[in-house]
């Protein structure tokens, strides 16, 4: 081998073994780079997830969440984070320009049945899925305005209990008792429209039975109401109204006890003798005629009862206590039932 093409060819392996060396260094070195990247991608997106995309801790679960109408997207995604609905109301801002969605965001009452990370959030917004579904509410028979209160307030977040009071007490005894369904956010004026147009809507279907019982509409619900918590089935409902009717014909007090759990929420076993002497307007031992209101809402059976009342000459009337009533004519009878049931 000539002495030139010697050379050259230690030059080609030494310059081969060098690029070999800066291969293996420059792949050892992109592993590293390539790991400490990864890193760093995994750390910012798990810091991306946990203060800015998971749910708050405090997430309004089952709460009623308000977007204001007409508020700009800067001022939702503020109210949105005071809420604890988004951990960050600048990403959620993002998110809702990013997909075209920032002058869509629907107002409104939002209700959320689990916590959701911002990207669920924004989609409702963007949707108008509020996630309102209507509750069922039971008003029971002989309710009076006090329970519903109570009821409706309990289930209903946006439910004012003391305007409800304000406005429903004047009508005691006309808001239907029945099962209702309202959306989470309703508030006591739509309750207070919907019962009473529910008794409005009953009420008419027995029209001809009132205008022919020569009784007026009031006495008729003050009547029905005392009937609800007098007796248990339609048969004792009828007769007892034939009785109290007869009581009020003679210009005799009606001496019910039920008339007491209006006013002082105790009944027949547990009142005392100065409840019964007090000189509440609603003591029908003291006071004549019917009480001033009807003491709670009555059914539609009570309603019939009080207009078609099974006539009869029965004065008195005494339920034992299995709750089965016994009925008289004399007063001596009705003392001999006393000392009989009791």
């Amino acid at each position: 081998m000539q002495p030139l093409e010697h050379a050259l060819e230690k030059m080609f392996d030494v310059g081969h073994r060098a690029l070999q060396h800066l291969s293996e260094s420059w792949r050892l070195h992109t592993n590293r780079r390539t790991i400490i990247i990864l890193i760093v991608a995994g750390f910012s997106l798990a810091s991306l997830y946990i203060f800015a995309i998971e749910p708050p801790e405090n997430f309004p679960v089952d709460k009623l969440v308000e977007v204001p109408a007409g508020a700009s997207l800067k001022d939702i995604a503020k109210t949105l984070e005071a809420q604890g609905v988004v951990r960050s109301g600048l990403m959620l801002r993002m998110l809702l320009k990013l997909s075209g969605d920032e002058r869509t965001a629907h107002a409104g009452d939002y209700l959320f049945k689990e916590p959701r990370d911002i990207f669920r959030v924004a989609r409702a917004l963007a949707l108008g899925a509020y996630g309102l579904e209507p509750m069922r509410i039971r008003v029971p028979e002989g309710a009076m305005m006090k329970d519903m209160a109570l009821v409706f307030g309990r289930q209903l977040e946006r439910f004012d209990t003391a305007n409800f009071l304000a406005q429903a007490q004047p009508q005691e005894g006309y808001f239907f008792p029945d099962t209702y369904f309202f959306l989470p956010n309703a508030t006591e004026d739509t309750v207070i429209q919907a019962m009473r147009q529910n008794f409005d809507t009953h009420i008419a279907t027995i029209t001809p039975q009132i205008a022919s019982s020569t009784h007026s509409l009031s006495d008729i619900v003050k009547m029905a109401s005392i009937l609800e918590l007098e007796a248990r089935n339609t048969k004792d409902r009828r007769t007892i109204a034939g009785v109290l009717w007869n009581r009020l014909e003679r210009g005799m007090p009606l001496q019910v006890d039920v008339t007491f759990l209006y006013t002082i929420g105790r009944g027949t076993f547990q009142l005392t003798v100065k409840d019964l002497t007090s000189d509440s307007p609603y003591n029908t031992y003291n006071s004549e005629g019917l009480p001033p209101t009807p003491i709670g809402s009555p059914s539609l059976d009570s309603l019939l009862a009080a207009a078609q009342p099974i006539k009869s000459d029965y004065i008195y009337f005494l339920a034992d206590r299995r709750g089965v009533t016994h009925y008289c004519k004399t007063y001596s009878c009705h003392i001999a039932n006393k000392a009989r049931y009791f």
